[in-house]
C-alpha cells in the first residue's frame, strides 16, 4: 500500500516548517522544504538570489529535489507522509513572476500526484520574518499565497486551510482533518 503524500504549503514564513518539525516530533515521517539548501549552494558559488537570477535553473533544481523526495516516499512503509511543499509549488512561484511554465513541469507535476487533501498555511504577519533565503515582502507573501492556492485549485486538490494559532493546535487540526477525510 502506498503511503497518503500529504503537502503543507503557503507562502513564505507561514509556518510550515515548524509544523513539519512538530509532526516529526509525533513520529511522522516528513520531508523538508528543498529549496533553502539550493539558495545556500548558491550563495556559496557567489549567487546571492538563484530564483531571482535564474528562475528556470532555480525550478529545475526544486522539481529534481521534490521528484527525488515523492520516489523516496513511495519506499517508505508508512501511512502518513507530510511534504514541506509539493512540486505544484514550482510552478506556482513561475506564475508569481509571470513566467510561463515549461510543458516538462506541467506534465511532471500531472503525472506526481499528492494526496487530494492540501493543507494550505495562509499568510501571518505575526510570525512573518525575512532571512537570508526568504527575502519576499510580506505583501509578496500575499501575492504567491494566492497563486499557490489558484494552481492547486486547478489541480484539482481540496484546500484545507489551516488556522492561526499555537504550532500544537495547527497540528491537531491537520491529523483532525485527515481523519475526517479518510
Amino acid at each position: 500500500m502506498k503511503p497518503r503524500k500529504i503537502v503543507i504549503t503557503g507562502g513564505p514564513s507561514t509556518g510550515k516548517s515548524t509544523v513539519i518539525n512538530e509532526l516529526k516530533n509525533r513520529a511522522f515521517t516528513c520531508f523538508d522544504e528543498v529549496s533553502r539548501d539550493i539558495i545556500k549552494e548558491a550563495q556559496q558559488e557567489g549567487i546571492e538570489q538563484l530564483f531571482l537570477a535564474d528562475p528556470f535553473l532555480f525550478s529545475r533544481k526544486l522539481i529534481e529535489g521534490r521528484l527525488k523526495q515523492y520516489h523516496e516516499a513511495d519506499k517508505i512503509d508508512k501511512p502518513l507522509i507530510f511534504f514541506d511543499r509539493g512540486i505544484p509549488d514550482v510552478n506556482a512561484y513561475l506564475r508569481y513572476i509571470k513566467q510561463d511554465i515549461p510543458e516538462e513541469f506541467e506534465k511532471i507535476t500531472k503525472e506526481h500526484p499528492y494526496d487530494r487533501l492540501v493543507f494550505i498555511m495562509p499568510p501571518w504577519e505575526d510570525i512573518y520574518t525575512t532571512d537570508a533565503e526568504r527575502y519576499e515582502s510580506f505583501n509578496q507573501a500575499q501575492l504567491i499565497h494566492n497563486k499557490l492556492v489558484n494552481y492547486y485549485k486547478e489541480l484539482g486538490y481540496y484546500l484545507i486551510f489551516v488556522p492561526f494559532g499555537p504550532v500544537e493546535k495547527r497540528v491537531d487540526y491537520i491529523l483532525d482533518c485527515i481523519k475526517k477525510h479518510s
